[in-house]
């Protein structure tokens, strides 16, 4: 019996543990990535349907938990009934938009043997003309913004391609920053499961592969881990370290300029 309870309380200490390693990743992803959040996603979505002219616009942005693209935000009379419905990463013309990373403007929905007619319909609005721009960055796709029917009835133009590009780009700033929310409760997760590594494996190890898995595709999480680390470190290697970042800014910084001279 002492010996169960023994365990139990390793087991809890182990937990408790894994929980504070975990606070301290977010506080640095969060220090790294300020946080914006969907209100802004939906400012955007609602200059999409102010400066295009349509009926709704929305914003799915990629869930790396489920693998599936979430809608996050949504503006115009037709837009808001879709925020909080989901799709597969490979469904419809948002999921091949995702998956391709091109920008796709169709004519008549219906005829496209690519439009996903179940997620509309659980709207109560199917559009005849879509506009479905990727929200990518040099790292990769973070999500899809759609336009739904221009208010004058024509067909998208390049123009529209050209804004709702534009548009994206603010959205995948912002979706980068609002990222951090939405890995959390994957990455206490994973650590929580990864507590079945034998006892002698440290926790920060185990916390720091999940945030590894997490940082697969972008280095957000992988330099969260580091800086967090950092918080048992001498204070000597510290300086270091933070030598070390004001020497790579300072690179950076020279490097933008340089770009910004030469355009």
């Amino acid at each position: 019996m002492t010996d169960a309870r023994s365990g139990d309380d390793a087991a809890r200490v182990r937990a408790l543990d894994a929980i504070v390693a975990v606070g301290a990743r977010l506080a640095a992803a969060e220090r790294l990535v300020p946080q914006t959040g969907e209100p802004t996603l939906r400012a955007i979505a609602e200059a999409a349907v102010a400066l295009v002219r349509v009926t709704a616009a929305s914003i799915a942005l990629h869930d790396t938990a489920s693998g599936r693209l979430v809608f996050r935000a949504a503006a115009g009379p037709e837009g808001d009934a879709v925020v909080g419905l989901s799709i597969a990463a490979h469904e419809g013309i948002a999921g091949y938009v995702f998956a391709t990373g091109q920008a796709l403007a169709v004519a008549d929905v219906v005829r496209d043997p690519r439009f996903e007619r179940t997620t509309a319909e659980r709207t109560g609005y199917v559009p005849r003309a879509l506009l479905a721009v990727p929200l990518l960055d040099p790292t990769g796709i973070v999500g899809v913004m759609e336009l739904l029917d221009r208010q004058d009835g024509a067909d998208f133009d390049l123009t529209d391609v050209e804004v709702g590009t534009r548009l994206a780009a603010a959205a995948t700033a912002i979706a980068r920053a609002s990222r951090v929310d939405r890995e959390a409760t994957e990455l206490l997760r994973s650590a929580l499961v990864g507590l079945s590594a034998p006892d002698d494996v440290p926790i920060d190890e185990v916390v720091s592969v999940a945030a590894e898995r997490l940082g697969e595709d972008e280095p957000l999480w992988r330099l969260a881990d580091r800086v967090a680390r950092l918080r048992g470190s001498d204070p000597d290697d510290v300086e270091l370290a933070i030598d070390w970042l004001d020497a790579l800014l300072a690179r950076s910084e020279r490097r933008a300029t340089g770009r910004r001279r030469r355009a």
